[in-house]
């Protein structure tokens, strides 16, 4: 069984809000609290921590102590790059000032990153795209977007900065919407040190098909880390993982051996009415099962029937784990 260190996204231990509950579920959670309520679940090893911070005057040096505390360390710092103040975009914003505004927050992120020994800076410019047809210019949409990454990128050849990819939300049509567009992206911005964040929650979203996708940004040596979740593939529903598309995250667990992922797994998950800490455990759970279903696949077996794109011998070969059929001693 692969020996994967977990984490989580901190977002998944503090406030929810959506437009219909408007006051939130639940009250509210600084980055410090989070911290500590991450460390309850008892296998969380790294955070992607959000800044700026959550709640009034924390500090750099308190999240520092409580991280140190709790045995934690901090993966990941992502900027706020889709609160109100971008609505119209961050590195696409129509305005100057605004983009630039963009760029010294990511900067500013490089130093927090610094600070806190995180491994990348991750940006999700969930506001960057359109919503109308005729609303923008997409060329200059593609200039701005590839522009203020790598104005950020360049500031600090030292620091790994990552995209994560989404299709839709908050923009009908967001930028960096699929892995391969992404990639085409980076390839514009000609850097070393721009990859991908791989969330197997929007790569069903985006109707790919996970294991194919994170193969291929793999590949191009783009792959910095992996976020796992599940959704009903129209929306980022962001469930407990395995909970929708078992076979296919048992599949995409199979592709992070085949490219032989070393880095820790991270739950990306926004569990609105169930207890956050049990939802992290569940995910854990299933995904240590899945592992060790994983570990007695015949791989002969499997390859034989992919050799022949035999679709049902293949499925019969999986199935047979997971149900305890027979299917391939029946058929043999």
């Amino acid at each position: 069984m692969a020996n994967y260190e977990f984490g989580a996204g901190i977002w998944m231990f503090q406030q929810f809000i959506d437009r219909y509950a408007t006051d939130a579920y639940g009250p509210e959670v600084d980055t410090i609290k989070a911290i500590e309520k991450a460390a309850e679940v008892g296998d969380i090893r790294v955070l992607d921590i959000n800044y700026p911070f959550a709640g009034d005057g924390v500090t750099v040096a308190e999240v520092r102590e409580a991280l140190k505390r709790t045995g934690i360390r901090a993966q990941a710092i992502t900027p706020h790059l889709y609160m109100r103040e971008f609505q119209l975009g961050s590195f696409t914003h129509p305005d100057p000032k605004i983009r630039q505004k963009a760029i010294d927050l990511g900067t500013k992120a490089i130093e927090i990153a610094h600070e806190l020994d995180a491994r990348y800076v991750k940006f999700w410019p969930g506001q960057d795209g359109f919503d109308y047809p005729f609303q923008v210019d997409y060329q200059r949409l593609w200039d701005n977007s590839v522009e203020g990454i790598r104005s950020v990128a360049q500031s600090d050849p030292s620091m790994q900065f990552a995209i994560e990819y989404k299709a839709k939300e908050p923009r009908s049509h967001m930028f960096f919407n699929s892995s391969a567009r992404t990639l085409l992206a980076i390839e514009d911005m000609g850097v070393d040190n721009v990859g991908i964040v791989f969330d197997l929650g929007h790569s069903f979203f985006a109707k790919e098909t996970p294991a194919e996708a994170v193969q291929l940004v793999a590949r191009r040596g783009k792959l910095v880390s992996i976020e796992l979740n599940d959704n009903w593939r129209e929306w980022d529903d962001d469930m407990a993982v395995g909970t929708v598309h078992l076979i296919e995250t048992l599949e995409f667990l199979a592709a992070l051996r085949t490219i032989q992922w070393q880095g820790p797994l991270l739950l990306d998950q926004f569990p609105f009415r169930e207890n956050s800490v049990e939802a992290a455990r569940s995910s854990i759970l299933t995904i240590r099962a899945l592992e060790r279903v994983l570990d007695r696949l015949d791989l002969n077996a499997l390859a034989a029937a992919q050799g022949r794109h035999d679709a049902l011998a293949a499925q019969r070969v999986v199935l047979d784990l997971l149900l305890g059929t027979g299917l391939v001693k029946d058929h043999d």
